[in-house]
């Protein structure tokens, strides 16, 4: 795998900023961004096929090269306006040349029951002579039974099938927002719920806790918890969030978070909002996601059907339709709906594609798939600027620009 070298460090600029916030800063939604983490595609991707494509979570098997180019063009929309971009690859590589992390990450790897004695002599030895660039392509992309000469003699290693997977591959590694979110100046490294996906949190979790870049960043969540994702995490607001709680987050996890995020005084009011356990509403963000301080681009078939419980520090309250307890706790009078698409047909085609998910750059300025044109027309309408971006082979994991994205910086809201 060829690792992309992460950009330079964007131009120091004057700002005002609060005394606590250094290179790592998330208030809001949508304030100017200026650091983001992403992951090019890569090998994983090419592990995937008809047999495994489901398990996977995968509804496609994507043209590499293509998904590639698409991501390429992603990364350069951001760099061209002023973002930072960390590549995965990048740093889980210069993560591995620390003696405790590499211990850590390949600790985990051979922690997996299946592999049995044998194999799992086998494969530590492989993996003790990788270099580090090497052994980070081995964590993401995975280890076919046909990539190792022999298991050992072991009877796990006779009896897999020549096309099954040592280490399993990691395709949805693309979708960096699941795996951390940050709120303000702290990280939550998240618990992914499918089991196809769990060893991600594994690769964050030490990047955050390793790797100079972060040195002393605070963890507000670890993997060990109860499952939260992500892409179920709002910040809508300085000090107010809403967790989707549906197919991936848990009523548990989202009461965990809440609970640590207002005992660190880092938000007062947290929206518990309750969404549909189906694929194509997987997260919250895959029906509603912010492009300006006021304003949301949303499923209209559940715009104003969507409840929320509004949690404080001294209580529980609700349910309440979302829109009214999100204007409230964000202290304005409304929420502006922007809708996907013009008629039902088109918004549940557009939904479907990722027409809600998209990544502000800006207040008024977000990152969109090209495919949904009515969604997109309706931005503009409503005074916001559309980066449009191709998305016909990075989109068959169900996710778009803010699936692909980890927000580390923005200015303070």
């Amino acid at each position: 795998m060829t690792v992309p070298r992460s950009s330079q460090n964007v131009t120091a600029r004057s700002r005002s900023v609060p005394a606590n916030v250094g290179h790592v800063y998330v208030d809001s939604e949508v304030s100017r961004l200026r650091t983001v983490l992403l992951h090019r595609p890569g090998p994983e991707l090419a592990r995937l096929t008809p047999r495994n494509n489901d398990s996977l979570l995968f509804d496609g098997i994507p043209w590499v090269s293509r998904a590639q180019e698409e991501h390429d063009a992603f990364a350069e929309a951001l760099r061209s306006r002023g973002v930072e971009v960390l590549h995965l690859g990048d740093l889980i590589a210069e993560t591995l040349t620390l003696p405790e992390a590499r211990a850590e990450l390949t600790a985990g790897v051979l922690s997996d029951r299946r592999l049995g004695d044998a194999l799992r002599a086998t494969v530590a030895d492989y993996l003790a002579d990788q270099e580090p660039a090497r052994l980070a392509e081995v964590l993401i992309a995975g280890l076919a039974h046909e990539e190792i000469k022999s298991g050992g003699g072991g009877l796990v290693y006779e009896m897999m099938d020549r096309l099954d997977f040592v280490i399993d591959p990691l395709p949805n590694l693309l979708f960096t927002r699941d795996s951390s979110v940050w709120v303000r100046d702290r990280v939550a490294v998240t618990s992914l719920a499918m089991p196809a996906r769990r060893r991600e949190t594994t690769l964050t979790h030490a990047i955050y806790r390793h790797h100079p870049r972060f040195a002393g960043t605070e963890l507000l969540f670890d993997p060990s918890l109860e499952h939260l994702e992500g892409g179920d995490v709002l910040v809508l607001a300085p000090r107010v969030l809403a967790i989707g709680v549906g197919e991936r987050t848990t009523p548990a996890g989202a009461e965990r978070l809440a609970q640590r995020v207002i005992a660190a005084g880092l938000a007062h009011t947290v929206l518990a909002v309750p969404i549909a356990q189906e694929r194509a509403t997987m997260h919250l963000d895959t029906v509603c996601t912010m492009v300006d301080v006021d304003a949301v681009v949303m499923y209209p078939n559940i715009a104003h059907t969507l409840e929320a419980w509004t949690v404080t520090e001294l209580k529980v309250g609700g349910p309440r339709p979302f829109l009214e307890a999100a204007a409230e706790a964000m202290g304005i009078d409304r929420l502006r709906v922007i809708d996907t698409g013009l008629d039902p047909v088109t918004a549940e085609r557009e939904q479907w594609d990722d027409g809600n998910n998209t990544l502000a750059i800006a207040p008024r300025l977000c990152v969109a798939y090209e495919r949904n044109v009515e969604t997109n027309a309706q931005l503009e309408r409503a005074g916001i600027e559309v980066v449009r971006i191709s998305g016909s082979e990075l989109g068959s994991g169900r996710g778009g620009p803010r699936c692909m994205s980890c927000p580390i910086e923005r200015d303070p809201l």
